[in-house]
């Protein structure tokens, strides 16, 4: 058995004040009352809330006060994100992780900012992967990255064991977004640390979800903390044994018989994708996708306009 002890912190998260010292008194509370806890993990924009204007560059202060936090406790720590100002005027969501010796070890930004609500949020292309010395090895997703299930196969494919998945949802897709977790666990054969916040910075419901889909800890919708000892054999068990003996997917996906073109910007199978409307907000008595034609339609439409357009360039 590898055991290592995952704690959650569901709290309030205000939009206009710093949530940096109600963090940091959670930290305390939180190893006060679990002393036994090797890692904390916070929600998506906890810090700061889910307004943009409080962007700030890293490294900065509130981040410092964090790798103090940790040092103190000799704690991994992965204080959910903040919205971090670059040199060149973007703005990312961005997360880090600090070792139980207050170092900062990696560092994340979203892949997939909410768009089209998410506006003036560029996106990250890093991966991040971290390995738990003696433990297992660990990578971070941010809230709706996890809805594309290549950036979970990108992590999982180089080892990861554990997800950790600091969100914020606040709407009526968190019912969604649960089983999406679920499923992710299922199909990566992984742990899911799912972290959401309260008030400004979600509806809570976080979760923590082992390699068979079973829901270990689902919180409400409440102030939660919630330390979990997870089981890394159990993955590797599950990865070359199979899911209850059966499927063993990840062995299956890496002996597969099939490329898939749709990742080949040049093959055109994403025509019918590129003839979907633009990405927006939806505004009201919209009537979007309901006067659409039939996808066949549209693909043969789509290609037609590839096939000019191929014609035009070569002569």
């Amino acid at each position: 058995m590898t055991p290592f002890a995952i704690a959650g912190i569901q709290m309030h998260v205000d939009a206009l004040h710093s949530n940096v010292d109600a963090m940091l008194h959670r930290v305390d509370i939180l190893m006060a009352r679990f002393p036994w806890t090797q890692m904390a993990v916070f929600s998506e924009l906890a810090a700061h809330g889910p307004l943009h204007r409080f962007a700030k560059p890293f490294p900065n202060d509130d981040i410092a006060r964090f790798q103090e936090k940790a040092r103190k406790h000799k704690l991994w720590l992965i204080p959910g994100s903040m919205f971090e100002t670059k040199p060149d005027g973007r703005i990312l969501n961005s997360s880090v992780v600090i070792d139980p010796d207050g170092n900062i070890v990696a560092k994340y930004s979203k892949m997939f900012p909410f768009r089209p609500y998410e506006e003036g949020i560029s996106a990250g292309n890093e991966f991040c992967i971290f390995d738990v010395p003696e433990v297992g090895r660990f990578g971070l997703s941010i809230c709706y990255d996890i809805w594309f299930p290549e950036t979970t196969r990108q992590l999982t494919s180089q080892g990861v064991e554990v997800l950790l998945h600091p969100v914020l949802t606040g709407t009526a897709d968190r019912e969604a977004e649960i089983a999406i977790a679920r499923a992710t666990a299922a199909q990566f054969q992984c742990y899911v640390v799912d972290v959401n916040g309260l008030g400004s910075g979600g509806v809570g419901r976080s979760l923590v979800v082992d390699p068979s889909a079973m829901v270990l800890h689902q919180s409400a919708g409440q102030d939660d903390m919630f330390p979990i000892e997870i089981d890394l054999d159990q993955v590797r068990r599950q990865r070359e044994f199979g899911l209850k003996g059966l499927g063993q997917v990840l062995k299956s996906f890496r002996d597969r018989e099939v490329n898939f073109p749709i990742y080949d910007p040049s093959s055109g199978s994403d025509a019918y994708l590129r003839a979907l409307g633009p990405l927006e907000t939806p505004k009201q008595g919209s009537l979007a996708g309901l006067s659409a034609a039939d996808p066949r339609t549209m693909l043969e439409e789509a290609e037609e306009k590839a096939i000019a357009n191929w014609h035009r360039e070569t002569g």
